[in-house]
């Protein structure tokens, strides 16, 4: 007994030296670009939440267009969003018979700092679709580049 005690005791000693290193990090840093961006007016923003493994939530906030809500800001939350490296997808509820998906990328832009405007850019195609009174289904499509907006420190 006293010889696995003593083996036990020399063990531990041997293992000090480890304890304060710190483990192997990864070379490149996980980006987090969850935040605030432009949207496609003065005034208006999405709001992107990057979580585990992927999965994205967030809203648009935007300027109602139709007759019954013009200047009106309306939310239009995030029905599904997926963020594969840097490609980036959401569709938005439909709000007020309007819709939005987005396909496109997520990346570092020309600001230098989280600090700065466009420290990341969320670019590619937004679709825009309407339903009218007779359900019919109209999108236009654009290519759209928003960008991040400062970040508080």
């Amino acid at each position: 007994m006293k010889l696995a005690g003593l083996l036990a005791f020399a063990l531990l000693i041997c293992s000090l030296p480890l304890a304060g290193q710190n483990p192997p990090t990864s070379a490149t840093p996980v980006e987090d670009y969850s935040g605030m961006y432009s949207f496609l007016r003065e005034g208006e923003f999405v709001q992107i939440t990057i979580e585990d493994e992927g999965r994205v939530t967030g809203f648009v906030s935007r300027y109602g267009d139709s007759d019954s809500d013009r200047g009106a800001f309306l939310d239009q939350f995030f029905k599904q969003g997926k963020l594969d490296g840097t490609k980036l997808t959401f569709t938005t509820d439909t709000v007020h018979a309007v819709w939005f998906d987005f396909k496109g990328t997520i990346d570092r832009g020309e600001g230098k700092t989280l600090e700065d405007e466009a420290y990341y850019v969320v670019q590619g195609t937004l679709t825009e679709s309407h339903t009218d009174a007779n359900k019919k289904v109209t999108s236009k499509s654009q290519e759209v580049k928003f960008k991040s907006f400062p970040r508080d420190m």
